[in-house]
């Protein structure tokens, strides 16, 4: 697409959107008594409105029927858990078995570690991407000292290379052949946070393969947001949280994906608890833990009913909209983005601000990061006060996601126009 830096080009493509109406679907922040242009669905996606009726109707169920809503509410909450995976899998690129909603992002990498850690011998070895979200270097290294392993020996950090702000895939590939046979769980996120880097998913956990190792992804940033397709890629976990591009409410219910050459074999060791065993025996109360043969084998606790009407509340409106559609429009929509932002380095820009995502589409999803050379808490207040809602990422990175579902080509063009200013105010 030629695109053009105006406003009436800007206004054009948004009578053309097919999802345009979808934003009304979502309850817009307010920022100096107007809607703000709300660019942190990275961070917090907005929220749907039909969450307040599918919340509300949970808490009626639990008014009228007290315990017996178990069983007598309109979604029963013996089987909540069951109402997902349908919806996720086109979302996951997943079979619904490989697909269990449940507990919350940290907790679930803590699971699926469990499974899929076991270090043995001379492989022990874990390789991660530096700059990862700080929450997965933790349970890394937590696992590994409960596997009574030293950290600074096991834990393989992977960097960009001298000069770059991104972690090239032959580096990822290179470091994974090197390890070969002391390497036991390649980890990455499926889209760094910082950078907003979307990793090569599919040549990564080939490679991990080939040396004998697991492949596991946190997909916080990505789920919502990318093309997935889990299961063709062969990986062996996902996890996921669901408030970012899920929109799925602060702190909502997680997600995880095992794939089913996994989640079939009951004799995997994990960590039991009651919703993972044989439905059919669950309340027998039995002492003898019998594993579902699906992900649900790897549930502990009965469904969180409210947060989890939220997340389907949510999921229906994706449903509605189509995720190839929203993908389509989000790339064109974050392709406007790079290439105002391109406008305004050739326009004097390059001294105050750098693009370290990378900008072809493989390689990026909504999110676009920015490195500032200078003032750039000045800018990012700046940003603010004129009515942008973006993210600060000490020291010196403002991250900024327009997402299809609730922003429009208007709200880049209007935030680019503000940043271009912001820029050349002092501090």
């Amino acid at each position: 697409m030629n695109f053009e830096n105006t406003l009436e080009f800007a206004t054009k493509l948004d009578n053309a959107d097919h999802l345009k109406e979808f934003r009304n679907e979502f309850y817009i922040p307010l920022l100096n008594g107007k809607e703000s242009i709300y660019f942190t669905g990275n961070s917090l996606g907005l929220q749907p409105k039909n969450v307040q009726d599918a919340v509300l109707a949970e808490l009626e169920d639990w008014a009228n029927f007290g315990v017996k809503g178990h069983v007598h509410s309109r979604h029963p909450w013996l089987s909540y858990h069951e109402r997902f995976p349908e919806k996720l899998a086109p979302i996951a690129g997943a079979l619904p078995a490989e697909i269990a909603v449940m507990n919350q992002l940290t907790t679930n990498l803590h699971l699926m570690l469990t499974t899929f850690y076991r270090p043995s011998g001379k492989r022990n070895k874990i390789l991660f991407e530096a700059k990862a979200f700080p929450s997965d270097e933790y349970v890394l290294t937590s696992q590994i000292k409960l596997a009574g392993l030293d950290p600074e020996e096991v834990l393989i950090e992977i960097k960009p290379s001298e000069g770059a702000h991104t972690i090239s895939k032959e580096s990822v590939i290179d470091a994974i052949l090197t390890e070969g046979e002391s390497l036991a769980l390649v980890m990455l996120g499926g889209v760094n946070y910082y950078n907003g880097q979307v990793f090569d998913m599919e040549a990564i956990t080939k490679a991990a393969h080939e040396v004998g190792a697991y492949c596991g992804f946190d997909l916080a940033h990505a789920a919502g947001n990318i093309k997935l397709n889990l299961h063709q890629w062969q990986v062996d976990f996902a996890c996921w949280c669901t408030y970012k591009y899920l929109n799925s409410g602060p702190g909502g219910v997680g997600g995880v994906f095992i794939h089913e050459k996994h989640a079939t074999n009951k004799e995997l060791p994990r960590l039991a608890g009651w919703w993972g065993t044989n439905k059919e025996r669950r309340f027998k109360m039995d002492k003898d833990f019998d594993a579902i043969p699906t992900a649900e084998g790897w549930q502990l606790s009965n469904a969180p009913v409210l947060s989890m009407a939220a997340h389907f509340a949510s999921l229906e409106i994706f449903e509605r909209a189509g995720f190839d559609r929203i993908l389509a429009k989000s790339s064109a929509l974050t392709g406007y983005l790079i290439y105002l932002l391109k406008e305004i380095l050739k326009n004097g820009g390059k001294s105050a601000f750098e693009v370290i995502t990378p900008t072809n589409d493989e390689e990026h999803g909504c999110q676009i990061s920015l490195l500032m050379k200078e003032n750039g808490k000045h800018c990012f207040e700046m940003l603010e006060k004129n009515g942008v809602i973006a993210d600060w990422r000490e020291p010196d990175v403002i991250r900024i996601a327009p997402v299809p579902l609730y922003n429009s080509y208007r709200d880049v063009f209007t935030f680019c126009k503000i940043l271009e200013h912001a820029i050349h105010i002092k501090a």
